[in-house]
């Protein structure tokens, strides 16, 4: 220690210690501040929690109405415009077979030919008797020849010539009956060669050669479908045919079908048929069974694609005027309901459900539940809430992809 201080006097020290002290407790106080500071700010901000995000961004589309065209499918059978069974008309053993199962045939094609033998006798019986008859009415005309002078030379009476007379109509009148004996002799040699009434296709072939056949049988020989034009028929139920002629100008169902646009046929296997069909008749009654009534459309079929006994789906056409059209996309499906998201002026949606008639390509057409103007969300609704709010976002982009659906 330094000697002059050392001799520093006791109040001098004093004086400068006190100083020292009330500054250290200054920075203490200071520092515990800011510690406290910190530590209430964090509680404060603990308490408030995460600030919340940002309200999601999701394309919106204007509803507005257009003339448009909704497409319903209904079940379809086909069949040729003529299927026709071949039956034979006379009874005996078939001798030959000259078509195959499925084989196109013309129409006067020989089919089958039946053992025409016991025919053939039948024929040669009536003719037989036709020139029995014929022999006899000239015996007659030659006996009225001799009796006619001797009646008028008064050689013989009246009375034998009169008899003569009648033989000789008697004799006349078994000719045509033994005339039509013999035409129906012929008729039945010509139904042991059974030929094709139509041009078509050979169905399947249950009876082999050597098979006793009849016309009585249960089975037909085969059957014979014409198909280079095909009726597709179709059923409507009663509410589904209202609307079908409310939809059509004409004041007669006749007028309505000449102006009905052509129809499309969908396979089974969901392909289109390459050619359009015209609905040309509608049945005179609905079934009471089934309260539908029948529809027939007819195709070209001239490449034989279509067979009777196919199956498939007509797709109908209805014009509809200033019709509200909602994309599929904008719409969610539950409890067989389906739902749009409207929004409202404060950016908040609204889950809203629509009535739906018919579909036009990949939009509804929608009967109630928005009007034109009204706002839907178009897409982004999986995860949406009713009532939450959005920020929508109205860009070309979503006009020029509405405009192509």
């Amino acid at each position: 220690m330094n000697p002059e201080n050392a001799r520093m006097p006791k109040e001098l020290i004093r004086e400068n210690v006190q100083p020292i002290k009330t500054t250290m407790k200054m920075k203490n106080v200071i520092i515990t501040s800011f510690i406290l500071a910190l530590v209430l700010s964090s509680c404060a901000d603990k308490n408030q929690g995460p600030a919340a995000p940002p309200p999601p961004v999701l394309p919106v589309l204007a509803i507005t109405s257009a003339n448009t065209t909704t497409d319903a499918e209904y079940p379809a059978s086909i069949q040729g415009t003529v299927d026709v069974e071949i039956r034979p008309q006379v009874s005996g053993n078939l001798d030959r077979i000259f078509v195959d199962e499925g084989a196109y045939v013309n129409k006067g094609q020989t089919l089958f030919k039946i053992n025409e033998r016991p025919f053939r006798e039948q024929l040669n019986n009536a003719l037989a008797s036709l020139h029995a008859a014929e022999a006899a009415l000239i015996n007659a005309n030659l006996e009225v020849d001799k009796l006619t002078p001797l009646v008028q030379n008064k050689v013989v009476s009246d009375y034998q010539l009169k008899t003569a007379k009648a033989t000789q109509k008697i004799a006349a009148a078994n000719i045509e009956q033994a005339k039509a004996m013999v035409g129906s002799a012929k008729i039945n040699l010509g139904y042991t060669n059974v030929t094709a009434p139509v041009s078509g296709y050979i169905g399947r072939l249950p009876k082999k050669q050597g098979s006793l056949v009849s016309s009585s049988d249960v089975e037909a020989l085969t059957t014979l479908s014409d198909v280079h034009e095909v009726f597709a028929y179709f059923s409507l139920s009663e509410t589904d045919f209202i609307n079908f002629k409310s939809k059509y100008a004409g004041n007669s169902l006749g007028d309505k079908i000449k102006k009905l646009p052509p129809v499309n046929l969908i396979l089974a296997d969901n392909t289109d048929y390459p050619k359009t069909g015209k609905i040309d008749m509608v049945d005179g009654q609905f079934d009471k069974t089934t309260g539908a009534i029948t529809l027939r459309a007819t195709f070209p079929n001239t490449n034989g694609t279509l067979r009777s006994g196919n199956t498939g789906r007509i797709r109908l056409g209805l014009n509809h005027d200033d019709a509200i059209l909602v994309p599929q996309s904008a719409t969610v499906e539950m409890q067989d309901k389906v739902f749009v998201f409207t929004v409202g002026k404060d950016n908040k949606v609204t889950k809203m459900p629509i009535t739906v008639v018919g579909k036009s390509g990949t939009n509804y057409l929608i009967k109630d539940g928005v009007k034109t103007g009204d706002q839907i969300v178009l897409s982004g609704i999986d995860k949406l809430q009713d009532g939450q709010a959005i920020q929508p976002e109205k860009s070309t982009k979503v006009a020029e992809v509405t405009n192509k659906k």
